[in-house]
């Protein structure tokens, strides 16, 4: 268990004094080029901390120095321990990382930057209410960058995670809320990746202290249980250990022999896996054997199974069969004297040092060039939950898929050309196939064992050798969703599954199609089109296929776009014989033109309200001298007309020359940067269309812009793609016509 030396909590001493003392008790194990960066680090730290406090009283030098004790006791490097020291400085003082760069060299400023920058994911949190959905996005963010980090450099994932483990430990002085929220992202997220990691000492302290407060009424039930029979339990110990020493050291086996404190957490969650109260768990009462060699392991479990009797089902042998996170050790559990029961956990010192530091005892691999095996699966594992975050937009599939991958128990199965596929344990055979490839799962038929024709439920076990049997096409059955039935038993396939079933789904596609449309008819401002209408011109009999269509992407947008103007737009419609067509001035040359139903030749006019185009659905509404003005039937200014008003409006329909040209409104919305007027312009030129006015009014406070631009365009079309391509254009978050 980490713990934090008493000489760091004590209130008599002042931080100088803690410090000091700190410093000698370290600096056995450090040379003096080590020892004066650790101290430039602590020195530059109290003093940019000095007056800061934290919401439990103590001094906050207090907190970085107690997290770099953390990290010393995980034998950490000198560079580590100073970013440790420094790594609240950029976020809560006046010093920046150039400073740091400066004073204490790239890698150091490199450890801070990456603390900093997975510290500041939290600063959105602490404004979010926790019981949201959208909780979990912000979760998985979080996970995701500390992924990341972690790829990049694992030491600032080990500082972050000393720094949640102090934070833990003074939570009980933050509100019932925060303390429920941030135990339950240790529970989720933390504490998995240090047992990933292979930091057991971290781990078990934030499982712990996570449990308490998500789970407050249970841990102190369980806690009781442990102080009840707490003396009894050390001193049968004791004896049990004297007993241990002296039959080992009969047989020449050097050992250490000690008792193991066990966690509150890990005995509850061995009563709800097994379904036994307190006193049927078996490991309450715990002995580590360390010995000096491979072979000394075995020879110790031959002798505590000669003098005690093993109990059944209860041995495990990670020596020949690692976690997953490469812990090994040999677990058993005997009927000791007085017929109560002990496990012993045996292993090498250097297993144990493994054991407890796990991934901090390979961070040198980031420096040298040899080759470390352990820390590239670890690395390895990484890279992948990164792959699956970037596979699901689901943050609830992705948290889920991660809390069971760190917590499962894995198993190793062959396929028949003898590659070995990683699993968690209980692992369907439909499960092995996604796990070999997505495509190899959505046509799984049928699966061989050693040979023999296995159902799709099988569960595995090590070593198993699968062939699985495959059809042509993907016929995958929404059955295997069935929790019941035991088609799929990992998330991570279910969730290619549905991934599947998204993209077949009708229904789902309709939806999208739907938004789709309404949303490119939202962006060129068209209203009153009918469903039924687009649906016949694309020649679908229902409104529903044709949203599906769209929704699986068959029909594009510029489709939809060159589909609205054929229908507000005909082709070559002969002129009906009430209806009188006009010619529409205009300041520029080759304007369309307007029918007027029911008169003669008249003077029209384009209204600068609305700038109806052709396809807009119109209205004239005949002037006072000015001949008819022609306005969008949506018009605000129409829909403001009195009543007398209303009795001037006469129906017009459009009929267009080839060549005319009409002003339109469009409105870009961006993040303003150098050259993003320019950038439009240069676009817009590219496509041969005239630039009328431009005018941009910025948001200081936000740094957004809103371009307010009119163009010359000759069709829908044309405006579809202009819009298109000016959305896509760097630091644009949308582009759409004036309504």
């Amino acid at each position: 268990m980490v713990s934090v030396k008493s000489n760091l909590s004590s209130v008599d001493n002042s931080p100088e004094e803690i410090w000091n003392n700190w410093l000698e008790a370290i600096s056995d194990n450090r040379n003096s080029d080590e020892m004066d960066l650790i101290k430039r680090a602590g020195m530059t730290a109290m003093q940019a901390h000095h007056g800061q406090f934290r919401v439990s009283g103590e001094c906050y030098f207090f907190h970085v120095l107690t997290v770099t004790d953390i990290l010393n006791d995980l034998r950490m490097d000198h560079e580590t321990l100073a970013a440790a020291l420094l790594h609240d400085v950029v976020e809560d003082t006046d010093l920046t990382l150039e400073d740091i760069e400066k004073s204490f060299g790239h890698h150091v400023a490199h450890l801070v930057d990456g603390v900093t920058k997975m510290s500041r994911i939290h600063e959105y949190q602490e404004q979010v209410d926790p019981s949201i959905i959208a909780q979990k996005d912000h979760q998985a963010e979080n996970l995701r960058k500390l992924l990341l980090a972690m790829v990049e450099d694992v030491r600032v994932v080990l500082i972050k995670l000393a720094d949640r483990l102090h934070n833990m430990r003074t939570l009980g002085f933050l509100s019932e809320v925060k303390q429920k929220r941030i135990a339950q992202e240790t529970a989720d997220i933390y504490a998995p990746l240090a047992n990933r990691l292979g930091i057991w000492q971290i781990k078990w302290e934030l499982e712990d202290l996570a449990f308490r407060y998500v789970q407050p009424r249970t841990y102190k039930k369980v806690a009781k249980l442990l102080d009840e029979r707490r003396v009894d339990r050390e001193q049968y110990l004791d004896e049990f250990i004297d007993v241990l020493n002296k039959k080992l050291a009969e047989s020449h086996i050097n050992a250490t022999v000690n008792g193991r404190p066990k966690h509150i957490y890990s005995i509850w969650r061995k009563m709800k896996r097994k379904r036994v109260d307190f006193h049927q768990i078996f490991d309450v009462r715990a002995v580590r054997v360390l010995v000096d060699s491979l072979s000394d392991c075995y020879a110790a479990l031959g002798i505590v199974h000669t003098y005690w009797k093993h109990i059944h089902g209860e041995f495990d042998d990670y020596i020949a069969t690692p976690k997953d996170n490469m812990y090994q050790s040999i677990h058993t559990a005997i009927i000791g004297p007085k017929g109560r029961t002990v496990e012993i956990q045996i292993r090498t010192d250097d297993m144990h040092h493994h054991a407890e530091l796990g991934v901090a005892a390979h961070w040198r691999y980031k420096e040298g060039t040899k080759k470390d095996d352990e820390f590239e699966r670890r690395i390895a594992w990484m890279r992948q939950l990164l792959e699956w975050k970037e596979e699901s937009s689901d943050a609830g599939d992705f948290i889920d898929r991660f809390k069971a991958e760190v917590y499962e128990d894995r198993i190793y199965v062959l396929t028949p050309k003898g590659q070995i596929i990683d699993l968690p344990s209980g692992a369907s055979v439909l499960d092995f196939a996604y796990y070999i490839h997505t495509d190899v799962g959505h046509r799984c038929k049928g699966a061989k064992l050693n040979s023999n024709i296995i159902p799709l439920t099988h569960i595995l076990k090590n070593g198993d050798l699968v062939e699985i049997l495959t059809s042509k096409i993907a016929l995958p059955s929404r059955d295997w969703l069935s929790p019941y039935l035991g088609y799929l038993n990992t998330p991570r396939a279910r969730a290619k599954l549905k991934a599947w079933f998204r993209k077949q789904d009708y229904g789902q596609n309709v939806i999208t199609g739907k938004a789709t449309v309404e949303r490119e008819m939202h962006r060129l401002g068209v209203h009153n089109i009918s469903y039924d209408v687009m649906s016949e011109k694309f020649k679908y009999k229902k409104v529903s296929d044709f949203q599906a269509a769209v929704g699986r992407s068959e029909i594009s947008n510029l489709q939809i776009a060159s589909t609205i103007e054929d229908i507000t737009v005909p082709k070559n419609k002969p002129v009906e014989d009430e209806l009188v067509k006009i010619k529409a001035p205009s300041n520029r040359q080759d304007s369309g033109q307007i029918k007027v139903q029911g008169v003669g030749e008249l003077l029209t006019i384009f209204s600068k309200c609305c700038k109806p185009v052709p396809y807009d659905s119109i209205i004239g509404y005949i002037t006072r001298g000015r001949g008819v003005s022609i306005h969008r039937t949506d018009c605000s200014n129409i829909a403001s007309f009195e009543e007398d008003e209303c009795e001037r409006l006469i129906d017009v329909n459009w009929s267009l020359d080839d060549n005319a040209t009409y002003p339109v409104d469009i409105v870009v919305r961006a993040y303003d940067r150098q050259g993003l007027l320019r950038d439009v312009s240069a676009l817009l030129t590219n496509e041969s269309v005239n630039l009328i006015s431009v005018n941009t009014l910025t948001n200081r406070k936000t740094q957004i812009a809103d371009m307010h631009i009119t163009l010359e365009i000759t069709d829908i079309k044309q405006l579809s793609r202009i819009l298109d391509k000016i959305g896509h254009m760097p630091s644009v978050l949308d582009a759409t016509r004036k309504t």
